[in-house]
Order: structure tokens, then sequence, then C-alpha cells
């Protein structure tokens, strides 16, 4: 078995990932100069770092080699070596964007996972879609399969911290620490259903708010543009952890 260029062959996941994002802040952006309620906030994406990819074919025990994409996709689930994050402000958002993104002529959804109205045991919500998407590279047309997670700012926010804890106890968070993870969990949900309640009245707030020129477009830029800065490493370094205790979930 020959050792992989990995530069090379992580080059199309790469490619995948930057035209996703595009294309799904286009119709974010193409829906407010409608004057329309967009479900998008913002999207951010990576690619697994080389050391995550060994650590997931040495733990699920598969080989290394040009078909390591397909084959943590079929081990694994949903687990691929691209993803792709989008973020909602309201729980009927979600699925807003899934019934999108199934629509698309581009890519084609080969599974789909529901934690939103089922969670997982941690108390993690969100909404998951695998989906093969084609691009085009100088040899010709590749296939390259994609996650995207769904996930509302409050359900976001609670996965981020979940993932540093994670992070700061090496995958193993004390048993009290989870509990208390977990009533957090429901408090973030309880909340988001609240504001779901009352979507309509924080649309016509955001509405006005737009049309007195209060900078709120000023302070969602500034909040993506902190969180879809590709060079922001860290990120990528400790995501690959809390995909591990997903896996071991």
């Amino acid at each position: 078995m020959h050792k992989l260029d990995w530069e090379l062959y992580l080059l199309p996941f790469e490619q995948a990932v930057e035209e996703i994002k595009v294309k799904i802040k286009n119709i974010r952006n193409e829906l407010r100069k409608r004057k329309e309620h967009s479900p998008i906030e913002f999207a951010v994406g990576r690619v697994k770092s080389i050391p995550s990819i060994y650590n997931k074919a040495n733990r699920l025990q598969f080989p290394i080699d040009e078909n390591i994409c397909w084959e943590i996709r079929d081990i694994a689930g949903i687990r691929v070596i691209a993803g792709i994050r989008v973020i909602c402000q309201f729980i009927d958002d979600i699925p807003a964007v899934v019934e999108m993104i199934r629509n698309r002529g581009d890519m084609r959804v080969y599974l789909e996972k529901d934690y939103v109205s089922t969670p997982k045991e941690s108390g993690y919500r969100g909404y998951h879609l695998a989906v093969e998407y084609p691009i085009m590279m100088a040899g010709g047309q590749v296939t390259i399969p994609v996650e995207i997670q769904i996930r509302t700012l409050g359900m976001n926010f609670w996965a981020t911290i979940e993932h540093s804890l994670n992070y700061k106890y090496e995958g193993i968070i004390p048993s009290n620490i989870r509990q208390r993870l977990f009533e957090v969990a429901k408090a973030s949900y309880k909340l988001d259903s609240e504001m779901n309640n009352i979507r309509d009245e924080i649309k016509d707030a955001q509405a006005e708010f737009t049309k007195k020129e209060v900078p709120m477009e000023s302070l969602l830029s500034l909040v993506e543009l902190d969180l879809d800065v590709d060079a922001a490493m860290d990120e990528g370094s400790m995501n690959e952890r809390t995909e591990e205790e997903n896996d071991k979930r």
C-alpha cells in the first residue's frame, strides 16, 4: 500500500467545504435582500485534521487508503472527513434548512439523524445530514461525502461548552458535571422553545430595528467573522475531540 499524499487527498474536501459554505451564505443573503426571513444565521466549515483521521481509523480498525472517506462514512455512520455547521435562530428554522438542502440539485442526501426531537443521552440536540457532493477537479468530477450539522444558537452554545469540558477532562467528564450539563441542555431547549413560540414578535422587532438602522447587521457580521475564520485552528483541533466523544456515546 502506497503512502497517501494527504495534502493532495484532502484538497477536494477543502474545496467542497468552501463551495457549500458559499452556497449556504448566498441563500441567506438572497433572502435578506428580498426582505424575507432567513432561517440561516451563519455557516462554518472545516476538514478533519490528519491526526484525527488516523485516530479514528485506528479506533475503528480499518486501513488508511484512498477509500478512507467512504469507510469512515460506512462504519462510523454520519461522521465524515468534511463538515459544515449551519446555525439558525429558531427551532422551526431547522426543518426549513433541512428541506432546502434536500431539494438542492447539486448534492444528494444519503443519511439523516434527527437529534432535535430525539436528543443524545448527553442532552445534545441538532439535525445532521450526510450528503454526496460532486465537485470538478483537474482530473474530472469527484464525489465527496460531507456532513451538515444544523443547530440553533442555543444548541450550538451548549455543544461548544460540552466540547470544552470534554477537552479539559480528556473525554471523561465527572458524573456530577455531566448531569448538570444534561440539565442545562433541557433548560436551553426550553428557552429555544419559548423563543420559537414568540418568533413572529421577534421577527417583527428585528424588522423594526432594520428600519431604524440599528446596526444589527454589523453585530451579526462581527459574530460571523469571528466564527468563520478558517485559520482558527484551535476550534478545529478541539472539535476533533468532541467528534471522538460523540462516537463513543
